[in-house]
């Protein structure tokens, strides 16, 4: 992360605040201001010793350096690619400069939004194995602090939660190691949801060409070596507590549920440790969630249609419930099978549109000039009712979780002439007359 950091200064995509800094609201404002432009470094937050640091792949100028590469096809079959050929995480040597806090009270956790609970971790990327197994695990969850040694957790009902069932039903609280800062790699492949029994450690290892490594903390789960933050600590089996209020990437007010308590053991610091802030519902989010989504997305339509040019999970629809595909197309039934490839492929997302290649996914206009031009409501829709949406949609049955989905088909009906549906242009440089 800190080779990173340095990357993001030298090409300007960095911000130094040295002023004092509150954790309450103030940070929040700040990361806010930079959202989508620059990593924030805040260096002196009041009353504690810890630095913060935040946005840091808030835009995908940054997401591509932290690949290593130079557009988005490439960086969606370098993760794909990682997730199918994994390598294993090399684990040797022992945690050397770090140094034990006090409690969670060390640390300069965010309060980001007025009526959130409480103060959020909301970068921590929670490692743990199988009770009984040798499946691990490392995805992202948002912990709310409760007091200097206890955290409620969400976890939604996938890898980890599934981990944490096997420990309570085996009457046993479940060991984790909680990591806050580490290589960009980790973060992007812990959001990538790989099947259970792919460790995403193994992932973020094949992302960074071989080179991370690890050392083991208590209970024997490994950890980056370049962490800057470890929570040793265990969830436990009897004992749960209200989470929520909490801003989600959606920049609504989550419901309060009763979750899972995780006891902390011991905390690890380095000596020069900077505290990583992922702030709610700003474009980091969206990228780290999205991201993973979009190449799945893009994997799945290639396979329909012949050609994708991009995919995009667009900022107005949250980073996760909207996306914008360009396709090229060899027959008008093209733009209808990758719809529903798209949904098929990420199962939170609500409304899809299909465009041209000549309309330009990151450019809000450009969708709905498409629509406006391109779609006829009574041939080119399809909506599906009863599907499985996102538990982050309001709008949805936030019981049973079933919503209804939107796919438009706003290409050009190739039955037309298509001179008629592209854009004018003014030719430049302008044409002299002749003499």
């Amino acid at each position: 992360m800190r080779k990173f950091l340095s990357l993001l200064e030298r090409e300007g995509l960095l911000k130094r605040i040295t002023d004092p800094v509150s954790t309450e609201y103030e940070a929040a404002q700040i990361l806010l201001k930079y959202n989508g432009r620059k990593a924030v470094l805040l260096e002196r937050p009041a009353g504690f010793s810890i630095p913060i640091i935040g946005n840091l792949l808030c835009s995908r100028r940054a997401l591509h350096l932290a690949l290593g590469v130079k557009s988005d096809s490439e960086a969606y079959s370098k993760l794909l690619e990682a997730m199918e050929r994994p390598q294993r995480l090399r684990v040797e040597g022992e945690p050397v400069g770090f140094r034990k806090l006090r409690g969670l009270n060390d640390l300069p956790v965010l309060k980001s939004y007025e009526g959130e609970a409480g103060p959020y971790i909301t970068s921590a990327v929670v490692i743990a194995r199988e009770p009984g197994g040798s499946v691990l695990n490392a995805s992202i969850h948002r912990m709310l602090v409760l007091s200097s040694r206890r955290l409620a957790v969400r976890i939604v009902p996938r890898h980890l939660y599934a981990m944490y069932r096997r420990a309570v039903e085996r009457g046993e609280d479940l060991p984790v190691a909680v990591v806050i800062g580490a290589p960009p790699e980790v973060y992007i492949a812990a959001s990538a949801s790989p099947p259970y029994g792919v460790f995403e450690l193994d992932v973020a290892n094949a992302l960074a060409g071989g080179r991370l490594k690890a050392f083991e903390v208590r209970g024997g789960l490994p950890v980056p070596i370049e962490s800057e933050i470890i929570i040793v600590g265990k969830l436990l089996r009897d004992v749960s507590a209200p989470e929520g209020p909490f801003v989600d990437v959606t920049g609504t007010l989550d419901e309060v549920r009763m979750q899972p308590v995780l006891e902390v053991e011991e905390i690890l610091a380095r000596r020069d440790a900077y505290y990583y802030a992922i702030l709610q519902g700003g474009r980091e989010h969206m990228l780290l969630m999205g991201f993973p989504r979009e190449a799945a997305i893009w994997d799945s339509v290639r396979r329909v249609v012949p050609r994708v040019k991009a995919v995009r999970l667009i900022t107005g629809g949250c980073g996760w419930l909207i996306a914008a595909i360009s396709i090229s197309k060899n027959v008008d039934g093209d733009a209808k099978n990758a719809l529903l490839a798209a949904f098929a492929a990420h199962p939170s997302l609500k409304i899809a549109i299909v465009v041209d290649e000549d309309v330009d996914v990151d450019d809000p206009e450009a969708l709905f000039w498409a629509m406006a031009t391109r779609m006829q409501p009574d041939e080119d829709l399809i909506v599906i009712r009863g599907a499985r949406g996102s538990s982050l949609d309001p709008s949805a049955d936030q019981a049973t979780l079933t919503t209804s989905k939107l796919g438009i088909d706003a290409t050009i009906p190739l039955s037309k002439p298509r001179e008629k549906f592209l854009r004018a242009r003014i030719p430049w440089p302008p044409q002299k007359p002749a003499p």
